[in-house]
C-alpha cells in the first residue's frame, strides 16, 4: 500500500509546482498587481480613478500598434503554454474541450453565457459606481486609427483565450488530478478570476468571481471550453468596440 503512495507524491508535487510557476507567469501575478492597484485606488479615492482596458501606449500610431499586437500575443501564449504542458502529460486540447468547434451548439451556448453575464454586469457596474465600488472603467482608450477596430477584437479574442484556458480548463483539470474536490475546485478557480480583475474596483472582483462560478460550472457539467472563450470574447469585444464607437455619450455611465 505504501508503494503507490510514494510514487503518486514526487506527481502530486509536479503538479503543484507546476500549478505555481504558471500562474505565476500569468494571473497569479496579475492578481498580485491588481491587489496592489485596488489598495492604491482607494487610497487615492476609487470612485475618482480611471482605469483604462486598452490605453494608448505610445503617441506614435505604428509602435502604438506594435504594442497592443504584443499583449495579443503575450496573452496567445499564455493559453498555448497550458495548453502544452497539458498535452506533455497525456492531456490533448479535446480533453478540456478544446476540439474541432461545434459551431452551432458552442456559439449559442457562448451568446446565452455573454448575455447571461453581459447584461446584469452592466447593470452591476453602473450601481457600483453610483456607490464608489468601481473606478471609472475605460474599455477602449485607443484614437480613431485604422487598426482599431481589429486590434480591440484580437484582444477581446485573446482575453478568452488565456484566462478560460488558464484560469478553468488548465486550473480545474490539475486541482481534479490533485483530488480536489470539484466544489472546492471551482471556488479556487472563482477567487482568482475575481482577484485579477480588483484593480477596478470591488465590484469587478466580485462580478468576476461569479462569472468564475457560472463559467467554471458550465465547463464542468459540459467539458466544453469553446462556449466561454466564445463568450468571453463576446462579452469583451461588445464592451471594447461598443465603448469605443459610443464613448463620447456615455457621460452618464462616469
Amino acid at each position: 500500500m505504501t508503494a503507490p503512495q510514494e510514487h503518486l507524491e514526487p506527481q502530486r508535487r509536479t503538479l503543484k509546482i507546476e500549478i505555481a510557476v504558471v500562474l505565476a507567469v500569468t494571473f497569479g501575478l496579475s492578481a498580485y498587481t491588481a491587489g496592489l492597484r485596488l489598495v492604491e485606488a482607494v487610497l487615492l479615492g476609487l470612485s475618482g480613478q480611471t482605469v483604462a482596458l486598452n490605453p494608448k501606449r505610445s503617441p506614435f500610431d505604428l509602435i502604438d500598434l506594435g504594442l497592443h499586437l504584443a499583449v495579443v500575443l503575450q496573452l496567445l501564449a499564455w493559453g498555448a503554454l497550458a495548453l502544452y504542458l497539458l498535452w506533455r502529460s497525456g492531456f490533448g486540447p479535446s480533453a478540456i474541450g478544446l476540439s474541432r468547434p461545434q459551431w452551432r451548439a458552442d456559439g449559442l451556448g457562448g451568446l446565452g453565457l455573454a448575455l447571461l453575464i453581459g447584461l446584469p454586469g452592466l447593470g452591476f457596474y453602473v450601481l457600483a459606481r453610483v456607490l464608489g465600488l468601481s473606478a471609472d472603467v475605460e474599455p477602449a482608450e485607443l484614437y480613431d486609427t485604422w487598426w482599431r477596430i481589429p486590434m480591440l477584437l484580437g484582444v477581446a479574442f485573446a482575453n478568452g483565450w488565456a484566462e478560460e484556458i488558464i484560469v478553468v480548463g488548465f486550473l480545474l483539470t490539475r486541482l481534479r488530478q490533485l483530488d480536489v474536490s470539484p466544489a472546492k475546485a471551482l471556488l479556487i478557480s472563482s477567487l482568482l478570476r475575481g482577484a485579477y480583475h480588483l484593480y477596478q474596483g470591488y465590484s469587478a472582483g466580485l462580478g468576476n468571481v461569479v462569472m468564475g462560478l457560472v463559467f467554471g460550472y458550465a465547463w464542468q457539467r459540459t467539458g466544453r471550453l469553446w462556449p466561454l472563450i466564445i463568450a468571453h470574447t463576446l462579452i469583451d469585444a461588445v464592451a471594447f468596440v461598443g465603448y469605443a464607437l459610443v464613448a463620447e455619450h456615455l457621460n452618464w455611465l462616469r
